[in-house]
């Protein structure tokens, strides 16, 4: 299924979510170059919300540009399968070898502000991410290891703990409590 029939058929959990699938079915109309870093001011990412098999705790990454505890993902540099980019995205910054879906559905939209800042030593403008999010499930007891050019640290958190280790204030309340809130509530 492609992105604009899957997020067609989704239902939006809250008014963010609505809001911001709207703005991204507008922005699928440029066509495939949003898949790419070509577009400079708005392109495609894929995160993960990734879980242990409880569903108590979740896994996050120490990330360097933000200063701040994160969710995992990255960027479709022309992949349109945005689930694969999540796993793969997964795997690369925590050292994971494997990780599942708990759904192949989309689990959440949002569209993320990312601020001027400097990648591998050239300035990066400010942009959005057309952010598609995951539910994934990864062991916790599965060696972790960070990805030096992105990130510090690698940790399971209990999810409240993870929440509150974000550095990150529009993170914290509108991405990742819903996220929370979503995983709590979804039937497995």
């Amino acid at each position: 299924m492609d992105l604009r029939e899957a997020l067609m058929g989704y239902i939006p959990y809250n008014e963010q979510e609505e809001k911001d699938r709207e703005q991204i079915l507008k922005f699928l109309e440029r066509g495939d170059l949003i898949y790419t870093r070509e577009s400079k001011d708005v392109h495609m990412t894929a995160s993960a919300w990734v879980t242990n098999r409880e569903r108590n705790k979740i896994l996050m990454a120490y990330h360097n540009i933000y200063d701040s505890w994160a969710w995992l993902g990255g960027h479709a540099d022309g992949e349109k399968n945005l689930l694969l980019v999540a796993q793969k995205e997964v795997m690369e910054e925590s050292g994971l070898r494997s990780v599942s879906p708990v759904t192949e559905d989309i689990f959440s939209i949002e569209i993320l502000t990312v601020s001027g800042h400097i990648k591998n030593g050239s300035y990066v403008s400010s942009h959005l991410h057309l952010n598609i999010t995951y539910l994934l499930e990864a062991d916790e007891e599965a060696n972790l290891h960070e990805k030096e050019d992105e990130n510090s640290d690698v940790r399971w958190f209990l999810t409240e703990d993870g929440i509150n280790a974000s550095k990150e204030p529009w993170m914290q309340t509108w991405v990742y409590r819903k996220l929370a809130e979503k995983m709590k509530n979804f039937e497995y």
